[in-house]
């Protein structure tokens, strides 16, 4: 396929629903070859990957679970044998736990932390590693949050993860830049994606946040997958060490109720 992306691979993981699957359809719609990347749910990676080859793309399935350091290494891997390169990074896959502080297990730190943080860390650095060894430049796109700064009661391991996940990218990018490899984050806000499906659900909860956003609405997937699409393209050489926040204003203009 033709594109900004034409002759590049892609790993978007947690590429199954929500943004992940924007972003691997939206890579594949800008020519590049996709490795959509799933833990729990294989009906939803075979949709994604269904998608891209209908469009006339290409994609293969690999389960991995990248809080454990072997599916990372395995991952990259794949990538390499089955489709001979990987250019494009998209760490994506994220989980989150709802408990007040003075009730967070052990057991849901270490999930939370494990596959955002964790997870993201040694995936990048399979990627970044083949990357050296073969001399060519890379992309790195984290989707972070806006909790990567903005606080979000009720929710402090996710906040810690997405904090780390910001100070990893500023470091990455002075590391990395000499390499050729640029490192970006995109914080979205409120996303109409399945992790919302209770709040979509709550039409009070609802309206008193979207009164909180300028713009008025919950962004959609295809708002952040096109911001990716760009940070992994050639237009974004010259583009590392920022987080872009998509979030309609949100940020800008919340206050706890």
């Amino acid at each position: 396929m033709a594109g900004r992306l034409a002759g590049k691979v892609a790993i978007v993981t947690g590429s199954g629903s929500g943004i992940g699957q924007a972003i691997a359809e939206r890579l594949a719609q800008e020519g590049a070859d996709a490795v959509i990347d799933y833990r729990d749910h294989p009906e939803g990676a075979e949709a994604t990957k269904a998608k891209i080859e209908t469009a006339g793309g290409k994609a293969i399935l690999v389960k991995a679970d990248i809080s454990k350091l072997a599916d990372s290494q395995n991952l990259v891997e794949q990538a390499w044998q089955q489709l001979g390169r990987c250019d494009i990074l998209v760490n994506n896959a994220g989980i989150e736990k709802n408990a007040a502080f003075w009730d967070v297990t052990e057991a849901d730190y270490d999930a939370v932390l494990g596959v955002n943080l964790k997870g993201a860390f040694f995936l990048t650095q399979a990627f970044v590693r083949k990357l050296r060894d073969a001399k060519q430049p890379g992309r790195v796109i984290n989707i972070s949050s806006v909790h990567e700064d903005m606080v979000f009661p009720n929710f402090s391991t996710y906040c810690a993860s997405k904090g780390g996940m910001r100070m990893v990218m500023r470091n990455l990018a002075v590391e990395l830049g000499p390499l050729g490899i640029t490192v970006n984050n995109i914080a979205p806000g409120a996303i109409n994606t399945p992790i919302n499906t209770s709040l979509l659900a709550d039409k009070p909860k609802l309206n008193a946040l979207l009164a909180n956003i300028p713009l008025g609405r919950l962004g959609e997937p295809g708002d952040v997958a096109s911001l990716a699409a760009f940070l992994a393209s050639d237009e974004a050489g010259y583009v590392t060490g920022s987080t872009y926040v998509v979030d309609g204003g949100l940020m800008r203009n919340y206050h706890e109720q």
